[in-house]
């Protein structure tokens, strides 16, 4: 589910690029991984300014996370913060689409 909403992200959103297929499965590996590992703790240390913003500081954190990634994995960039708060939230749409159960693909 990771790999295609970074798929259709890197095709929606220009700041957002992948080099291949296997980086594009290795970036989704990676992007799991941080969301796991990584978020939770952003979440909590920058509760109070989530708050604050009620809840949009939340698409920060999210695009930090994106960045981090892209960090991480060679031939996948992020070019600018703005890229990475709009990649991470095209990335959650998609995903929540495709793990709903609301875009089903066609059975024979």
């Amino acid at each position: 589910v990771m790999a295609v909403a970074l798929l259709v992200t890197t095709r929606l959103v220009g700041g957002v690029q992948v080099d291949s297929n296997a980086t594009l499965a290795v970036a989704a590996l990676v992007i799991g991984f941080v969301n796991a590992l990584v978020r939770p703790v952003l979440v909590i240390l920058t509760l109070p300014l989530t708050l604050l913003t009620f809840g949009l500081f939340y698409l920060v954190v999210n695009g930090a996370c994106l960045m981090l990634a892209a960090a991480l994995v060679r031939g996948f960039t992020v070019t600018s913060w703005g890229s990475a708060i709009v990649g991470a939230l095209v990335m959650s749409v998609i995903g929540w689409l495709l793990s709903s159960g609301l875009v089903r693909s066609a059975r024979a």
